[in-house]
């Protein structure tokens, strides 16, 4: 068992469908705060850039979704991940109906009735931990991305919900755009990673059909960290080129939802969508080899970023 699956039977032996720690409203909150703190993301997802008054819907909000990303992801087993996502949604449809049971849930029912959110974005997350559950392997550009208007897209839209932002269609889809920029790029980033830990393939078929017996050398070259033939690693950077080109349209495309924000709203988004485009360059830099590696950001470019998302909020305060 890994660490991830060990710490995600813990949780459950304590908060699971078979037995729940219940909690106090307050006490919940700050439960959630405190996870969101403390579990490791690419950036800090509870910042000095957050307006004061969202900062616990924030956590609520960060803590569903941790939440539902390890029921699919660290039970184990895909069918008894299916079983753990089907009671999360009994769970979300219990906060909705007003009696909140778990306590992610009862530290989400205030934000949900603060900001009056729907269930389908929340519901649509759940959907698309299920469907990386029965599905392991993507077609075509378009199929993935009807994963990511599931698995991303959702975010971006109750971020800005909750910011008190436009909730108008082209708003939306601005944000759509940025989140599935964001969610191709991890995919991309994290290759080897989804390959050899949960035998995923983000690469759509339609994009590595150029290459011969594609699976077999990626999982070689992934494994022993080099590839097998000379012709691998070369065709390889150039359709990985095509596909981060891809993720950098999207964000090109949700580039107008900053400027229509307001300016305490501003450096959150800009902080992601920056933190995106970070991403995408160090896939660049490292000639586009992740399946081999994995780029990270260096923890100076995220002090760079945040520093500078920092300064935008004091000016908007200003």
């Amino acid at each position: 068992m890994s660490i991830a699956e060990a710490r995600c039977t813990d949780l459950l032996d304590r908060m699971g469908p078979d037995q729940c720690e219940r909690m106090s409203e307050a006490d919940a909150r700050a439960w959630c705060v405190s996870l969101a703190r403390t579990r490791g993301e690419n950036f800090p997802v509870l910042t000095a850039l957050l307006p004061t008054h969202v900062r616990e819907d924030f956590g609520a909000i960060y803590a569903f979704c941790r939440w539902a990303d390890d029921l699919g992801d660290e039970a184990g087993d895909p069918g008894r991940a299916l079983e753990l996502l089907a009671w999360w949604r009994s769970e979300l449809q219990a906060c909705y109906a007003g009696e909140p049971r778990h306590p992610v849930f009862t530290a989400l029912r205030p934000t949900i009735l603060r900001h009056a959110l729907p269930i389908e974005p929340f519901d649509h997350l759940i959907q698309a931990f299920e469907w990386d559950n029965r599905k392991n392997r993507w077609s075509t550009m378009e199929e993935l991305l009807r994963s990511c208007a599931l698995s991303a897209d959702p975010v971006g839209r109750i971020v800005l919900m909750t910011l008190g932002e436009s909730r108008g269609e082209e708003a939306f889809a601005q944000s759509d755009a940025i989140c599935t920029g964001l969610q191709l790029i991890n995919h991309w980033q994290d290759v080897r990673r989804d390959l050899l830990e949960r035998d995923r393939i983000y690469i759509p078929a339609a994009a590595s059909a150029a290459i011969p017996d594609f699976e077999r050398r990626l999982r070689i070259t992934a494994e022993q960290g080099w590839a097998p033939d000379r012709e691998f690693l070369p065709a390889y950077r150039a359709m990985l080129a095509g596909l981060v080109n891809h993720a950098e349209s999207m964000f090109d495309r949700g580039e107008p939802l900053l400027r229509g924000l307001r300016r305490s709203s501003r450096p959150v988004i800009w902080l992601f969508q920056r933190g995106g485009r970070e991403i995408l360059a160090r896939v660049r830099a490292w000639d586009h080899e992740t399946c081999i590696r994995r780029p990270r950001v260096s923890m100076a470019s995220k002090v760079r970023m945040i520093a500078t998302a920092w300064w935008q909020a004091r000016r908007a305060h200003a």
